[in-house]
């Protein structure tokens, strides 16, 4: 049976594991997307890079998310690099994640016109400034919908990092769950939490999405 007083017990608790959930959501999405361009833009300009960047892309895309959030907490200190839970799992979501959006971005910038890359180079503009100026402003409008894509998928593989007891949501309601044998509430609320966020996400997305090619149209 349905408890409301349990349920207004326990939801400040869970508030407060949504924001670790959240915290980690945004921070891995930002290395993912800062990653994945850099990636992008290096396998594209220095070609001697292109195979090296491939091969490590394909690696992380072939291997199982849980895997490299037990191998960056629990190997790296075999190397010397000691890495708390919360930073293990948030650099596991950003390389993970990277890893796609390098893929997405490389779609975009190739799908650029020739015509530009020929363009800059005739007006004798460096590397850095035909990528920064003229081919990533072109390229990014047309693939808010893939990362947001990611941005979601991200945000629901958090659950993962309960696995090296970080206290998100789901780990926090598999706790209250044990501690009352009552899971009925709160695996409910954390359920209903992914489904708000995500939807919320989404809204947003579509109306980064409009924002950005009403500017690319002017």
């Amino acid at each position: 049976m349905w408890s409301w007083p349990y349920t207004f017990e326990i939801l400040p608790v869970l508030a407060r594991a949504a924001l670790i959930t959240i915290e980690a959501t945004l921070l891995g999405f930002f290395i993912a997307a800062i990653l994945g361009l850099v990636l992008a833009v290096l396998r594209i300009a220095i070609p001697a890079l292109a195979w090296p960047i491939s091969a490590i892309v394909e690696l992380i895309r072939s291997t199982p998310l849980l895997i490299q959030i037990f191998f960056l907490f629990f190997v790296f200190p075999s190397f010397g690099i000691v890495l708390d839970a919360f930073a293990a799992g948030v650099l596991a979501l950003g390389l993970h994640y990277g890893a796609y959006c390098s893929e997405v971005y490389r779609a975009g910038l190739e799908g650029v016109h020739r015509g530009q890359w020929e363009a800059s180079a005739a007006l004798n503009l460096s590397p850095w400034t035909t990528f920064k100026d003229i081919i990533i402003p072109q390229a990014i409008p047309p693939l808010v919908p893939a990362l947001g894509n990611y941005l979601v998928a991200l945000f629901k593989e958090t659950p993962l990092l309960s696995a090296i007891a970080v206290l998100e949501l789901m780990q926090t309601a598999k706790i209250l769950g044990s501690e009352t044998f009552r899971y009925t509430e709160p695996m409910t609320l954390v359920g209903l939490f992914f489904l708000v966020m995500s939807l919320a996400s989404s809204a947003l997305i579509r109306t980064v999405e409009r924002v950005l090619n009403r500017r690319f149209l002017r």
